[in-house]
């Protein structure tokens, strides 16, 4: 891919997208989150509000990440989760499910079933994007769900239990990810469409968490579930080729005959998915990280102790400085990553992992720092510091933990391979 020049500012067309989402973000998302946060439920209203102005839509997010420069995507997250992260995961979540099937479907299934996980503003519809399992989180060669092809119906009966799946049991649209054949571990797995009221598939248990509240998160469980073979994302024959493959390089592995180049390959094929889907997560992290710093900067100014602004202590100065510098460095490292996937520049420091590792870890110290800084007032779910605080916690849990990007990180800087 041609090289496309790299600027710290944005144009014209991203600063009035910018805007336009930070306006909804301020106006409809921010006066609903405290609500929806202690509802503990979908906030379906608040989704089709974004619905009618086309901000819940595939149109809009495609059109973010065909951004040739790679920001429309983490600039819309950034703004969305200033607003709140709950409402605003709840309004990104059905794009999971819609990347699985614009990363693995046919043109056929692209069309058939992205547009029925978005619905329309007058009857709006999620989806879910279901991998994780209660044995198979960060090892998903763990995977224990299975799928197994029933030839004389051309059908894949699924069982097995998902977890932690955003929209799971709710969705109109499910896209599971399965194993096809164990004994190939990772590379074994393929993804099918379950499609709306499909029997055998229901809600599990569904999560009351710390954090994230309005977005909706539950088990998702399979048992029996028949599907047609035209829901295989990508189709029988492609699978069997990819399986084929994967079978003759574990061959040559064990033969020692070009088995190393090979599985290099591959590794290096699987990184560059998962990098370059992590930034957006840290611009998320970043969202919540600026909405607290705003109200903590907006509260040091503006509260007075000893007949003086708090801000003019050194002690809560310094704390914002360090918060801001934290922020726009952040904010870099995944605006370099983002610029990196969308122009074909390799990770070979595995910077995808990098910004969203930072971010991560900035957004749950500067939500902390801002409760310090807003004292009791900040403990309480008077000031929104608080849910703020609560909710980035979570970025360093999912998409892979700070744990795993570091192992990542590692792992790329020493050659060794990431399994």
């Amino acid at each position: 891919m041609a090289d496309t020049e790299f600027a710290l500012d944005l144009n014209d067309d991203q600063k009035e997208v910018r805007d336009w989402v930070h306006g909804f973000a301020a106006d409809v998302i921010r006066p609903a989150a405290a609500e929806w946060d202690e509802r503990e439920e979908t906030p379906w209203p608040v989704i089709q509000e974004a619905a009618k102005i086309g901000l819940y839509s595939l149109d809009f997010y495609a059109q973010q990440y065909f951004d040739p420069t790679g920001l429309g995507i983490p600039m819309t997250m950034e703004e969305l989760f200033w607003g709140d992260a709950g409402i605003a995961l709840s309004i990104v979540g059905t794009g999971l499910a819609a990347v699985g099937v614009l990363a693995n479907g046919t043109e056929e299934q692209i069309g058939t079933w992205v547009p029925q996980m978005y619905g329309d503003a007058d009857n709006v519809k999620v989806a879910a994007f279901c991998s994780s399992e209660p044995d198979a989180g960060s090892d998903v060669s763990a995977m224990r769900t299975r799928a197994v092809y029933d030839e004389a119906k051309d059908e894949w009966v699924l069982d097995g239990t998902k977890t932690w799946a955003t929209n799971g049991g709710i969705a109109d649209v499910h896209v599971i990810v399965a194993s096809v054949d164990p004994e190939l571990g990772s590379k074994g797995h393929a993804s099918f469409i379950v499609p709306p009221g499909t029997p055998g598939l229901a809600q599990g248990q569904k999560f009351k968490k710390h954090g994230i509240r309005a977005s909706h998160t539950a088990e998702v469980v399979l048992d029996g579930v028949r599907v047609p073979g035209s829901c295989l994302l990508g189709g029988k024959d492609k699978l069997d080729e990819r399986l084929a493959r994967t079978r003759e390089r574990a061959r040559k592995a064990e033969q020692g005959a070009g088995g190393k180049d090979a599985g290099a390959r591959v590794k290096n094929a699987a990184m560059a998915t998962f990098e370059a889907s992590r930034p957006a997560v840290g611009a998320m992290a970043v969202g919540t990280a600026r909405a607290a710093y705003e109200v903590a900067l907006d509260y040091a100014r503006t509260r007075s102790q000893f007949g003086r602004p708090i801000i003019d202590n050194q002690g809560v100065a310094f704390q914002l400085a360090d918060m801001r510098t934290q922020i726009d460095a952040a904010r870099l490292l995944v605006w370099r990553a983002s610029w990196m996937g969308v122009t074909g520049k390799p990770f070979e420091s595995a910077e995808g992992s990098m910004s969203k590792l930072f971010a991560s870890e900035t957004a749950k110290k500067v939500t902390a720092q801002a409760i310090q800084i807003l004292g009791g007032n900040g403990y309480t779910r008077e000031y929104p510091v608080e849910r703020m605080h609560r909710d980035a916690a979570i970025y360093s849990i999912f998409e892979g933990t700070s744990e795993i990007q570091r192992l990542v990180i590692s792992r790329t800087l020493s050659g060794m391979p990431i399994r």
